[in-house]
């Protein structure tokens, strides 16, 4: 796949490992570091987080955790980890500590070459063009909540019928050069391609100026899994992390 290495080099400085850790057959535990290159999802450290490639797992964590992940993972394919059974067990530690599970993100990066199809008015909009689409908070998973200086939303298109805005796809540049895609379809519009279409547009345009388009759902949505795939995407990696639990 065209963009592996690059995947591996961007990881790498998020887990707090090397590249080739991800192609080891046993899986790596490391203590979690901030690195530049890595996506700016935070300012601290990571309690625990854990990807896999497909291969084995790798696990950056509090060094507090180590001794119980060095069992949780030890010999063990890195893709049952990621099992419900195993994630059970692996939030009744990190409930010790504060912290709960967060949801599993099922990731995407281009795969295949894909035109878009449809006759959808569409207009584009850049940097601070963008910001007065967070009034409202009507496209949640197309755009921030509002601009964030670390990872900026940096480009949106739309498309319209008259002057009613029936879609939005839009891209925030999570690390250098890597910009994750979203998009929102309004409720009465859907089901006739318009957010695969949107998100097609984003992807080709991303890839036109050089950076990597990637794009990311959960587990059951399989409605955003098939606007990833009809966009040309493929599954590339999962991952998981803890956030701290909040007081009542």
């Amino acid at each position: 796949m065209e963009y592996d290495h690059a995947l591996r080099i961007l990881l790498a400085a998020e887990y707090n490992c090397a590249p080739e850790d991800f192609e080891r057959a046993e899986n790596v535990i490391t203590e979690s570091a901030l690195r530049e290159g890595r996506r700016r999802y935070g300012s601290t450290p990571y309690f625990f987080h854990m990807v896999t490639l497909g291969k084995n797992a790798v696990l950056t964590a509090d060094a507090r955790l180590h001794p119980y992940l060095q069992e949780f993972a030890a010999a063990k394919p890195g893709h049952r980890l990621f099992e419900v059974p195993k994630l059970f067990q692996l939030e009744s530690e990190l409930r010790r500590f504060g912290y709960t599970l967060s949801t599993t993100y099922h990731m995407f990066l281009p795969h295949a070459v894909a035109q878009p199809i449809g006759v959808w008015r569409t207009a584009w909009f850049f940097g601070k063009e963008i910001h007065p689409f967070y009034a409202g908070r009507r496209f949640p998973n197309a755009l921030a909540s509002s601009y964030t200086a670390e990872r900026p939303d940096t480009i949106a298109v739309c498309a319209y019928q008259g002057d009613t805005i029936m879609g939005m796809a839009g891209c925030s540049e999570d690390a250098p050069h890597w910009q994750q895609i979203g998009g929102d379809v309004m409720p009465e519009y859907r089901a006739q391609g318009i957010g695969t279409y949107l998100v097609t547009l984003l992807k080709n345009r991303i890839l036109q100026q050089g950076d990597i388009p990637f794009y990311g759902t959960s587990l059951s949505n399989y409605d955003s899994w098939n606007v990833a795939l009809n966009a040309g995407f493929r599954p590339a990696w999962v991952e998981i992390g803890a956030n701290r639990v909040m007081e009542p």
